[in-house]
């Protein structure tokens, strides 16, 4: 592919719901470019982006794909975002790399969740946004019903500019509503015809949806309109050019990606409306002393780029892509890495498209391309040139608050699945991982079930081990509500020397995390050198609770009184003893079981309150309170014992089909209801 400069590169992300389409207008914009010779079908696995063989297996995108394609003079970098909420990581990964973010509608099912998700993430970056509604030749869908569910979403700034023409439920004809032209697809390839009659109330609709976007665009606009003025053609079309660029307008466009339909009108909207990388692409840095640092979109300045996603392929070897925001990334160049402050030497750039790849020798300011064998470069990570240190903005991943444990299916190889899950994270970031000392397990995290079914599925198809999932234990904790004061004697004696010591201790109850250990002998009666036995026996033993075996907190030893004999006492003999004080005196001291609450931040659309609220109650929660946030959403915030959210991010992923997200972190231990404390000690 030739080079490109900024003004004719377009970096556009896919997205929308899943089922809408995107990996098959992806398609169909490659073939009709002819960066494809063939259309791939996402139902017979062979997609340019769906090239993973988890993709290829369940016929749906589980990871971003980059697929640069030419059309008329200009360079279009297509990121196809998966449009399952599992995946949402590559999402944010996409739209940090985009300038625009291009949205597939389903044309039978109309405005959905990921509709939302999709115009929700372009707007948080201030990235332009244009609608694609996509399958109208299934007799099931409704273009216009569609549309109109796109400006009661969304607002007068959508606008539209491709619409179908409906003869006998069929969409073979579609008009230019700003070149006035229409075309007929039935026999294929387009073909100009006349204007179809419309209907004047229909296309007067249409008229006045493209002048009240026009008129979002500039006060004097919105003045001259509402004052009853009709626009020139040249102040709909320029108006409607720079609403696009700046955000203010969302064009509407539409086809039928499988048949190849609208899709030429498509394309040459798309490049003459969605903003180029001269544009868009400038960002905002931060030095060394944190200070901002405007970075142009110009070739000979000093060069900065932000690495927005790896691939970590067992075979290949690691693959960073790149964008470059400012300057250009040059083969056999040196860059520094502003995380690790190492300087990382540029070795094969090439282009990607799908699982290919070509040589590109030069990624230019204002576009995408890929470095391979970067080590030590992870995704968010700013590669700058050394006369200007400047870190960029990273990638903002959600939070993955689903956690199970990882049980390997052969014993032994726990190592070999915490390397394997490592590498993977390389790669996907929203993997969570640890390995808790406390209960011996290795816990991941992930956005959902099919997120963590795919880590399953990839340790095993890359990496050789298999391995199953389960709820995460829970760490719970034991502690005592009583002061007793006890003995704990040991005394054995056999041929030779014999075993001999004698303790009395206080347990008392005290509000610390580890075991509190004091001494008050008088008179000698236990010798000073004894003491580290008797801290030692102690701290040994509260690692195991009466109750259940979990460990002791809040706990007050205070050896206070015992005897020794001078030749068969040992610092083990009193080690024993105070492991029998405490064995004793623990039952004795009323034990009672302390369990994890963690506070919930759960932000849910204001109809799915009630919802919650009732689950929270049902999980021996206690709602904190409420606060607005974004239009229409309220984050309640609870306190909730860790052993009741096990299954809640299914809960809610269900309950809000997929609008609401929860954090949930651990605040402190409270005393487990008896009825609850009951089968926690029986199980």
């Amino acid at each position: 592919m030739k080079p490109y400069s900024a003004k004719a590169i377009l970096n556009i992300a896919l997205a929308g719901h899943s089922g809408a389409g995107k990996t098959s207008i992806a398609e169909a914009m490659l073939k009709l470019s002819g960066a494809t010779d063939r259309l791939g079908k996402v139902g017979d696995g062979n997609t340019v982006c769906d090239y993973d063989p988890e993709e290829t297996r369940r016929r749906a995108s589980v990871s971003a794909a980059v697929a640069p394609l030419e059309w008329k003079n200009h360079k279009i970098n297509l990121l196809d975002v998966p449009g399952l909420f599992d995946f949402a990581g590559a999402a944010a990964e996409a739209v940090r790399a985009a300038d625009s973010v291009l949205i597939a509608v389903s044309g039978r099912d109309g405005v959905a969740v990921g509709t939302e998700k999709a115009v929700a993430a372009a707007d948080a970056r201030g990235l332009a946004k244009a609608f694609f509604v996509n399958g109208l030749c299934d007799e099931s869908a409704r273009f216009y019903r569609v549309f109109e569910d796109l400006k009661a979403s969304f607002g007068p700034a959508v606008c539209p500019v491709v619409v179908p023409y409906i003869e006998d439920g069929k969409a073979n004809i579609y008009i230019n509503l700003l070149e006035y032209k229409a075309y007929d697809y039935s026999n294929g390839a387009p073909v100009e015809v006349d204007m179809p009659d419309m209907g004047d109330h229909r296309l007067q609709g249409l008229r006045t949806a493209i002048c009240e976007a026009v008129a979002e665009t500039s006060d004097e606009l919105f003045d001259k309109y509402f004052s009853g003025q009709d626009f020139t053609p040249e102040e709909v079309i320029v108006g409607v050019s720079k609403g696009v660029k700046s955000g203010t307008i969302m064009p509407v466009f539409c086809g039928d990606a499988l048949l190849m339909r609208g899709m030429e009108q498509f394309l040459d909207g798309i490049t003459w409306l969605l903003p180029c990388a001269a544009d868009k692409a400038a960002e905002i840095g931060a030095d060394v002393n944190g200070d901002p640092v405007e970075l142009a979109v110009k070739e000979d300045a000093a060069t900065a780029a932000i690495c927005f996603k790896t691939l970590a392929d067992p075979f290949v070897g690691k693959v960073s892509f790149l964008k470059c925001v400012s300057g250009k990334i040059e083969q056999d160049g040196t860059l520094l890495n502003m995380r690790t402050g190492a300087s990382e030497h540029i070795g094969k750039v090439v282009l990607v498209r799908g699982k290919k790849q070509e040589d590109m020798r030069v990624i230019p300011a204002g576009d995408i391309g890929a470095v391979l064998k970067l080590s030590s470069v992870s995704t968010g990570d700013t590669l700058c040139a050394p006369t200007r240190k400047v870190t960029l903005d990273g990638v903002n991943y959600p939070v993955s608050s689903l956690r199970m444990a990882i049980i390997p299916k052969n014993k032994g190889e726990e190592d070999k699945i915490a390397q394997a899950v490592f590498r993977l994270m390389e790669e996907d970031p929203t993997i969570g991982y640890e390995n808790n000392a406390e209960t011996h397990e290795m816990v991941i995290s992930g956005q959902g079930e099919q997120h963590l079914d795919v880590v399953l599925s990839r340790l095993q198809n890359r990496y050789g081990v298999e391995a199953t999932l389960q709820t995460p234990r829970v760490p719970y904790r034991e502690t005592i509500r009583k002061t007793v004061k006890v003995q704990g004697r040991h005394k054995k004696q056999t041929g030779g020397h014999g075993q001999f010591g004698d303790v009395w201790i206080e347990f008392s109850p005290c509000d610390s995390e580890e075991l509190v250990f004091d001494e008050k002998v008088v008179g000698g009666s236990v010798p000073k050198g004894y003491f580290p036995a008797v801290e030692k026996g102690l701290r040994e033993s509260v690692e195991k609770g009466p109750l259940a075996g979990y460990p002791v907190v809040g706990l007050h030893a205070t050896l206070y009184d015992g005897s020794y004999h001078p030749v068969d006492s040992s610092e083990m003999a009193f080690k024993t003893a105070a492991s029998i004080a405490y064995k004793t005196g623990m039952p004795q001291a009323d034990p009672v079981l302390l369990e994890p609450i963690g506070t919930l931040k759960a932000e849910v659309p204001d109809g799915n309150m009630g919802d919650l609220m009732g689950e929270v109650n049902k999980r021996r929660g206690r709602v904190l309170g409420m606060e607005p946030t974004q239009a229409g959403y309220q984050v309640i915030t609870a306190e909730v014992p860790m052993a009741e959210m096990s299954n809640f991010a299914t809960f809610l992923r269900q309950s809000t089909q997929g609008r609401g997200s929860y954090t949930f972190d651990f605040v402190r231990y409270e005393q487990c209801p008896p009825q609850v404390a009951e089968k926690i000690i029986a199980g």
